[in-house]
Parts: C-alpha cells; sequence; structure tokens
C-alpha cells in the first residue's frame, strides 16, 4: 500500500504544481471532451486539428507584443480562432470550395504565420513553449482561463444542446422545421476555438487538439447513446491526464505528449477490446450470427 500512495498519491500531496496540472487536466476534460465528441459526430474531426494551428498566428502576436503573457496569446489566439473560421466560412458559402478544404487552405497559411512570427521574435524555447506548452507549469491565472473556458462550455452546451445535436445528426429536418443550422454553428466553432485556446497554455497548439479528439475518437467504440460516448469521452480525457501527469512525473517525460501518448494508447486498445466497435467484439458477434 505504502508503495502504491508513493507511486499514484504522493506527487499530488507533495507538490502544488502537481496539483494545479491535476486540477487544469479536468477542467480540459469536461470541456474539451464533449466538444470533441461533437466534431466527431459531425464528422469535422479534422477540422478541430485545423482550428489548432489557426489559434497559433494570434497567440504568436500576442508574444510579441507582450512576451509570454496569458492574457495577449489567449485573446491573440481567440481572435485569430474565429477569425479563420469566418474566414472559412466565407470561401464556403461564396467561392465554392468544401468546408473541409477550406479549413485547411487557412491552416496551413495560418501556422506557417505563426511559426514565422514567432522564431523571428523569440526563441527556440518560446516556440517550443507555445507549440507544445508544459502543463506541469501551469500556473494559478492559466488554471482560472482553463477553468473559465470549461464553465462556459458546460452552460453553452446546455443551452443548445438539442438544436446542435439535431444540426449533428440530421441537418436537412432542422432547416425543414424553420431553424437556422448556421447560427448553432457558429456558435460551437466558437466553442472550439475557446477550448483549444484554453487547451494550448497547457498542452501546446500542436498537442491541445489531441486531448480533445482523441477521447471522442474512443468514446464512439465503447457507447451507442449519446449520453454514455458524453461521459466516456470526459473519463478517457481526465484518465489520460492524470496518466500522463504520474508518467512525466516519474519517468521525467514531457507532460504534454505523455498525456496525449496515453490517449492514443487508450484508442489502440479501445479498436482491439471496445464492447460497441472494438474488433474482437465485432469478429464475436459475426461468427455468432453465421452460427
Amino acid at each position: 500500500m505504502q508503495h502504491l500512495y508513493e507511486l499514484l498519491v504522493s506527487p499530488f500531496v507533495d507538490f502544488a504544481f502537481m496539483r494545479r496540472a491535476l486540477v487544469g487536466c479536468l477542467a480540459l476534460a469536461l470541456g474539451s471532451g464533449p466538444i470533441g465528441l461533437f466534431l466527431v459526430m459531425r464528422r469535422m474531426s479534422l477540422m478541430g486539428d485545423a482550428m489548432s494551428h489557426a489559434v497559433l498566428p494570434g497567440a504568436a502576436v500576442g508574444f510579441m507584443l507582450a512576451g509570454l503573457s496569458l492574457p495577449a496569446m489567449s485573446l491573440g489566439g481567440f481572435f485569430a480562432g474565429v477569425l479563420v473560421a469566418a474566414l472559412s466560412g466565407l470561401a464556403t458559402r461564396y467561392a465554392g470550395v468544401k468546408e473541409d478544404a477550406s479549413f485547411a487552405g487557412f491552416y496551413l497559411l495560418s501556422l506557417s504565420i505563426g511559426v514565422l512570427l514567432v522564431s523571428r521574435s523569440g526563441n527556440n524555447v518560446d516556440l517550443m513553449h507555445i507549440l507544445f506548452g508544459s502543463v506541469l507549469a501551469v500556473d494559478d491565472a492559466a488554471l482560472l482561463l482553463v477553468a473559465i473556458v470549461a464553465t462556459i462550455t458546460l452552460v453553452a452546451l446546455s443551452v443548445i444542446y438539442r438544436p446542435l445535436l439535431l444540426e449533428s445528426l440530421d441537418p436537412v429536418f432542422l432547416r425543414s422545421v424553420g431553424a437556422r443550422g448556421g447560427i448553432w454553428h457558429m456558435a460551437f466553432l466558437m466553442l472550439v476555438v475557446l477550448n483549444l485556446v484554453a487547451g494550448f497554455q497547457a498542452l501546446g497548439t500542436l498537442m491541445a487538439v489531441g486531448l480533445m479528439m482523441l477521447p471522442a475518437i474512443t468514446a464512439r467504440l465503447w457507447s451507442d447513446s449519446v449520453e454514455g460516448m458524453l461521459a466516456v469521452a470526459v473519463g478517457v480525457a481526465f484518465a489520460s491526464g492524470l496518466g500522463g501527469l504520474l508518467l512525466s512525473y516519474h519517468f521525467e517525460l514531457p507532460s504534454g505528449p505523455a498525456i496525449i501518448l496515453l490517449a492514443g494508447l487508450v484508442y489502440i486498445v479501445s479498436l482491439l477490446f471496445a464492447p460497441v466497435g472494438g474488433a474482437l467484439p465485432r469478429y464475436i458477434r459475426a461468427r455468432h450470427l453465421e452460427s
């Protein structure tokens, strides 16, 4: 028991930075888990990755103006993400470009601009911090930001849950009853940007989308109900955060990649053994039907 305590509990009892990181992972799981699931349900998984890169130039401008300032980088990242979402929507509507292609074009442009801005005004350490983050270095201000974004996300989703779910599953019916699905779509994209901005403070722009998407994809393999998938997505995200922090502490690994790697391993195991979509259960059910 003493060994298990020292392995699993002692790091969070003895060190305040570990406790802050754990609370940050919980807040990220509560906000990013549901957002990621709706991205998967709306077949926008790769767009989430594109939006994570769209945040970078705004964060870079904030960095150039105020250094590693949380408010400046967060505001810059938010406005950059919203701008890319708006420009992609306009390109889709007026230029005949499909939405996924439009996001891909703007995200590549945003990523290149962001990396150039940071590399010109900072050093490699600053660039690595913005791209990959450090959840173990989360301070009280960053923790407050993540908690506020998670709260806003949960409250907003509770308000728009029904139209957003209907627009995800049957947008034709939603339009037939006179509802304006575009409003819910833009509101959802703003929530995506908010969570990516909160996530990049801890995990960096390149890793934040991992905690958003991998638990959500995994959840589709474990449950066939939306409520069940939401619970699994949040649970996997938090468990990955907890396990990644412990791996980072005990083996001196970078915390962000450790968290995402653990979430990826859960996904791979789920591909094989998850009861709803896993390969082995599907094979057993198919053999049972054949017999």
